[in-house]
């Protein structure tokens, strides 16, 4: 193995050693696995809900994001959202969508590969999933804002709303309709395997960190 190619992978751990600490080297092994595991299944599920409340509509209104496609009340809400000049729900977003699944994909399989890295490298390629929730809030809010602040002049109840922002998160109000908005069980499985990175991370540096400090000494 060349040399540049040690320092990104980092100390091999023998077998005796292995056998002493088990427990050391296992840990973040199967935590990174776990972080993995959320992700992918996380890929079946909503991740984020929004619930729409008007006059006309006591009980509200929900349409559930996925990674992939909107689901739920999307006619009704497209519906109301069209008097006032916003545009339907399943036009945001359509690149993020097209690549949503095999980046997610992708994401977990940078978290598997990371178990076989034991250097300061392994926070390069658990840093995408590390961030994933955190973007994707973002990116959502950013739609968000853009159909709020993009409303079609000619239409019927355009005079009587002002462009707004609706809140990614929590309780909006726009004219008569109130929105509340909340991450959905997709959303927290991202964001239990982040944390699952996070602690990963601290015990792979607990176990690895010796192993290299060793070798630099002996070097």
């Amino acid at each position: 193995m060349s040399n540049n190619m040690e320092q990104i992978v980092g100390p091999r751990v023998s077998g005796e050693e292995f056998q002493r600490n088990r427990t050391r080297y296992l840990l973040p092994t199967i935590l990174f696995a776990l972080a993995g595991l959320l992700l992918i299944i996380s890929i079946f599920l909503p991740y984020w809900q929004l619930t729409l409340h008007a006059p006309q509509y006591p009980q509200g209104l929900t349409v559930q994001a996925y990674l992939n496609r909107v689901d739920g009340d999307v006619g009704e809400i497209d519906g109301l959202n069209h008097y006032i000049g916003m545009r339907p729900l399943d036009e945001a977003a359509p690149f993020e969508r097209s690549i949503s699944i095999i980046g997610v994909i992708s994401l977990s399989l940078l978290i598997l590969a990371s178990i076989f890295i034991h250097s300061k490298w392994v926070t390069l390629l658990t840093l995408p999933a590390l961030l994933f929730p955190v973007i994707f809030l973002v990116d959502l809010q950013w739609w968000l804002a853009n159909f709020g602040q993009n409303l079609d002049p000619a239409a019927p109840l355009s005079s009587s709303v002002d462009p707004f922002v609706p809140p990614v998160l929590f309780e909006g109000k726009i004219a008569q309709f109130r929105t509340v908005a909340m991450p959905s069980i997709g959303l927290w499985l991202a964001i239990a395997a982040s944390l699952l990175i996070l602690v990963g991370l601290y015990f792979h540096r607990r176990a690895y960190k010796p192993l290299h400090d060793a070798a630099e000494a002996k070097a």
